[in-house]
């Protein structure tokens, strides 16, 4: 999630632990601590395929954050202590206000490596989009409200429990999609293949999933308000022939570790020479998705990896006027809206149904 987000979500954890001994000091030391694991960012692993899969990495941990989180719980209760607050107090205080964060992230799209260092692929399981105003804003009135008033306690809470309660209902939401999407995944001998359903940006009343199916890969918007109305499938092509010629290379391998079968590739020419370019199909939405990579430059008849991968633009972009439509479509499921209105037309597979 956003930094905003984070840092309210600290300062209501920490308001809602401590805000009645601490007042407006538990909001602030809250919100301090839920910035934390994102300090990751300043950090430079090398190239761009580096930075974004060690990003959420061992500062996202909630072994790392464990350990934290009793190591400033001692410090305090021994150089700061505090009348009526014991240790435990101090430790929850600490540990939930530092593991709220990575717990929060791993409902979204990107991915986090909660139990760094012991390997696998990052979690996700996305309900939520990286910045979600219905998330965000009772999280921020609550603790507007303790450092106005003082009450470190009360505000917190009301925002936390509100919070709280758009996750669950968001977790009901894509409970209901994915009901509607089964029919037509059958219709099409699709229930087996990898999907990853998720919101659509700032929103779960619509919802997006994507389905790889070999060479190619669907886009569905599925709506709650849709009713009755079937859902329909566009289909893309995935340039799967150069997905042997990645997973040769150091870097696509660590992307097909990061994003799973999510990736689209593609020879482009960039800067005169052909580039092979891998896209993270889960971040974004078709037509802006926010990251595409050079892998390796073609020579010849042969193609070399890129000591430094670089993060190239991968189409157009969202505009006010894109943001409208997909508004727009969010409240009126009668509204036109197809994902291929956006996407570059090349990549188009088949005509477009009449969305």
């Amino acid at each position: 999630m956003d930094t905003l987000t984070q840092a309210a979500l600290g300062a209501a954890v920490g308001g809602t632990v401590l805000g009645r001994r601490l007042g407006r000091k538990a909001v602030l030391i809250g919100a301090a601590l839920g910035t934390l694991p994102d300090l990751d960012v300043f950090l430079d692993y090398g190239d761009a395929v580096a930075n974004v899969t060690e990003h959420r990495g061992f500062s996202h941990s909630l072994l790392v954050l464990t350990g934290l989180g009793t190591l400033l719980a001692l410090l305090v209760r021994r150089f700061a202590p505090a009348r009526g607050i014991t240790l435990g107090r101090w430790w929850a205080f600490f540990l939930l206000c530092l593991v709220t964060h990575p717990l929060l992230d791993a409902l979204t799209t990107y991915g986090t490596q909660l139990w760094w260092p012991l390997g696998g692929r990052p979690s996700a399981w996305p309900v939520v989009f990286i910045i979600d105003p219905l998330y965000t804003l009772p999280l921020l009135v609550g603790v507007g409200f303790a450092l106005v008033t003082g009450n470190g306690s009360r505000g917190p809470v009301w925002g936390l429990a509100l919070s709280c309660t758009y996750l669950v209902f968001a977790m009901a939401a894509k409970g209901v999609v994915e009901q509607r999407l089964a029919p037509v995944l059958a219709d099409n001998g699709l229930e087996d293949a990898p999907r990853l359903v998720q919101p659509a940006p700032f929103n779960t009343l619509l919802w997006r999933a994507t389905v790889i199916d070999g060479d190619r890969h669907h886009e569905i918007l599925v709506g709650l308000l849709d009713g009755d109305t079937r859902p329909l499938l566009e289909t893309y092509q995935r340039g799967a022939e150069y997905e042997p010629l990645a997973l040769s290379l150091e870097k696509g391998r660590r992307l097909d570790w990061f994003a799973g079968p999510y990736l689209r590739y593609e020879s482009r020419e960039l800067n005169g020479r052909d580039t092979l370019v891998a896209t993270d199909l889960r971040l974004g939405f078709p037509g802006f998705f926010a990251f595409s990579y050079a892998l390796a430059i073609r020579e010849g008849e042969t193609w070399q990896p890129l000591e430094v991968t670089e993060l190239v633009a991968d189409g157009s972009r969202a505009d006010l006027g894109t943001l409208g439509r997909l508004g727009a479509r969010i409240l009126n499921p009668e509204t036109p809206l197809c994902t291929s209105d956006f996407a570059a037309k090349s990549w188009v597979e088949a005509v477009p149904p009449v969305c």
